[in-house]
């Protein structure tokens, strides 16, 4: 029985409108020949629509976006130093407001460090893992404000939210993830001898979930040990439960093990599939360099595998992983064009 899959496509600022690009060609050529059929809609939302018409996220196509069955996403951000963008928050009012409003409480972020491919470590040895951040909670939920702004005594502050309703779902999907994977290990990583409201939280959960899930080792770490390790021994870990900043910054960290941020890919999801879940690249709009097809699509195309396993289609991402890592063995040192990449990933899938 043939299927129709609603994608929402937000190619975005810079290089995300040229990594999406190629993300979609292959998407197009791993679904060739089978029963499943991409209706993709675009949408136009970034920094080149702030300025054309002054609007982030409009209200209409905001509610459009909530009846996709997945989002695409690019990279947002215009010029640095564009005097027009100083003060708009293109993150907060686009990237983070679907975040949110999808309810997107599962960040996933694989590392795989593929053949061929250099880590900026040394002697990394195997790396393989994934860190599962909490998406909704935290210090990004803009519980704060700002008193006697722009003088000498101004006061700034930033509340940390956290539930137990959020830190157990999160919590349970990586404890999920952790037992369906071969190593079956859980690494929860927080500050709980600072952070100790929050840290309390977050223990008392995970011991609870834990006791469901005897098959799974689990272990504690602060998130400054953490850094430490992830750099030492990255083959320690296998998944990595985390709220929403430490995610944030190790996951940057993971893409640096994993051989760069052009490989990173990530997924927002929505585990209930109240909301459409958005895949993304985590690097940003690069400028600097776009237009120039001097940006690799490898981390957009991974990503849109994430989105794949998460529609139902693992076969067809599995197979997108492989083609990806045939490609990476055999790129040498030799630079190639964004189109060029896409067309060597293609070859293998055929």
């Amino acid at each position: 029985m043939s299927r129709t899959i609603s994608l929402a496509v937000i190619p975005g600022d810079g290089i995300g409108q040229e990594v999406t690009a190629e993300a979609n060609r292959v998407l197009d050529a791993v679904l060739s020949g089978s029963d499943v059929r991409l209706d993709r809609t675009e949408f136009k939302l970034g920094a080149e629509r702030l300025l054309a018409d002054g609007q982030t996220l409009p209200e209409a196509e905001f509610e459009q976006l909530k009846g996709f069955d997945a989002i695409l996403f690019g990279a947002v951000g215009g010029v640095p130093g564009d005097e027009r963008l100083r003060d708009a928050n293109i993150e907060r009012g686009l990237l983070l407001k679907l975040r949110f409003a999808f309810d997107h409480y599962a960040n996933v972020r694989p590392t795989t460090l593929f053949p061929g491919v250099t880590s900026t470590l040394a002697d990394p040895g195997e790396v393989d893992f994934v860190i599962v951040r909490e998406g909704t909670e935290g210090p990004y939920v803009g519980n704060g404000g700002r008193l006697r702004a722009d003088t000498p005594h101004e006061v700034a502050t930033e509340v940390s939210v956290n539930t137990a309703f959020g830190v157990e779902r999160i919590v349970r999907y990586a404890f999920e993830m952790a037992a369906g994977r071969p190593a079956q290990k859980l690494t929860w990583v927080h500050k709980t001898n600072v952070l100790v409201h929050a840290g309390a939280v977050w223990q008392r959960v995970v011991e609870a979930v834990a006791a469901e899930y005897p098959g799974v080792a689990v272990d504690y770490m602060h998130i400054d040990a953490a850094t430490i390790h992830m750099v030492q021994q990255p083959s320690r870990f296998d998944v990595i439960v985390t709220d929403n900043l430490f995610g944030d910054i190790l996951t940057d960290l993971a893409g640096a093990v994993g051989g760069g941020i052009g490989l990173a890919a990530s997924g927002n999801i929505n585990p209930d599939g109240a909301f459409p879940s958005m895949f993304e690249p985590v690097h940003g709009s690069a400028p600097d360099i776009a237009g120039q097809q001097k940006a690799d699509p490898t981390a957009s195309i991974l990503s849109a595998a994430i989105m794949l396993d998460h529609l139902g289609l693992a076969p067809e991402a599995e197979r997108v992983r492989a083609a990806v890592r045939a490609d990476l063995v055999t790129r040498g040192g030799e630079p190639r064009t964004t189109r060029a990449i896409s067309d060597a990933i293609i070859a293998q899938l055929a």
